[in-house]
């Protein structure tokens, strides 16, 4: 992660966690949402660790190589938006082909 996206230890926490995750790093998302956290994007809507960390092991199930490449940054107070990159390569066609998908993703921090 580059030094210039954010200078907030919790937003460089969180950006370091999505940019390395692994399969085996699933589990340990846990530490970065409170018990009630909702995760939602375009085909998921869900609420607590045990759906969150759900939704990101299916993902890499059904795709070889996921990862994420945040590019910017945008804190106030408690509330932070990420945007970044997706890339992932389908297993089931065109697999030498790394399709990316640009997003972005609201974040509320707890005071914790």
């Amino acid at each position: 992660m580059p030094a210039a996206i954010t200078s907030d230890p919790r937003v460089a926490r969180v950006i370091a966690a999505f940019e390395s995750l692994q399969p085996q790093d699933v589990a340990r998302l846990a530490a970065l949402y409170t018990e009630d956290a909702r995760f939602k994007d375009p085909f998921n809507e869900v609420q607590g660790h045990a759906a969150i960390r759900g939704v990101f092991e299916h993902m890499f199930v059904a795709l070889d190589e996921p990862r994420f490449v945040v590019t910017e940054a945008i804190v106030e107070g408690e509330r932070c938006f990420l945007v970044w990159d997706f890339l992932f390569r389908f297993q089931r066609f065109d697999r030498g082909t790394t399709q990316t998908v640009r997003g972005g993703s609201h974040l509320r921090f707890a005071p914790d």
